[in-house]
């Protein structure tokens, strides 16, 4: 079976990448994050993407644009629900990729994350999948959450403080402030 899986950064492609290998999956890697602010932690993250990738020789396809306007403009209005729209369309731009490359599945690795709508992740993927011919494919990656952060720390993989949009990452200072 060959998958287009999105990455949403290094770390959390570790442990997906693993198993989706270990069952036989023949699994192309696909980065786009129009998501990550600011530009420089964007940086970061596509650049562990792409020493992962070398590391277990894995092919991934980069979509590196940096759409700041783009994705403020779909969220500034309701910050709250954010997540849902960062999901959306990342796995639409997946969904439609693995549809014109020829890819018969399509996931993501935001189904490794403890911190993700798991749900909702899996809905908009099954839906997208429809409206592009493609499978989506889902696993709860979350299983190997230590295992995944363990291997990316002796990798010396960049590891990231927050989800990546300007609203988590002030959510992580505002939690830091409550706390001191």
């Amino acid at each position: 079976m060959k998958l287009l899986l999105h990455i949403c950064c290094g770390p959390c492609a570790v442990y997906p990448v693993k198993e989706l290998r270990s069952g036989g999956i023949e699994v192309t890697g696909f980065f786009f994050n129009h998501n990550i602010h600011p530009y420089t932690e964007y940086r970061l993250r596509r650049d562990a993407v792409k020493s992962y990738a070398e590391m277990v020789e894995l092919k991934v396809i980069y979509r590196d644009e940096y759409r700041l306007e783009e994705f403020l403009e779909n969220v500034a209005g309701q910050p709250a629900a954010r997540c849902g729209y960062c999901y959306r369309s990342r796995l639409e731009e997946t969904a439609k990729s693995a549809a014109e490359l020829g890819f018969p599945h399509f996931s993501s690795t935001l189904l490794y994350s403890r911190y993700q709508n798991q749900e909702l992740i899996r809905a908009y993927g099954e839906e997208l999948g429809e409206r592009y011919g493609v499978k989506f494919y889902h696993d709860d990656f979350r299983r190997g959450w230590q295992e995944g952060i363990d291997l990316s720390k002796e990798m010396g993989l960049y590891r990231q403080k927050y989800c990546g949009c300007i609203y988590s990452e002030k959510d992580r200072y505002a939690k830091k402030k409550k706390g001191a």
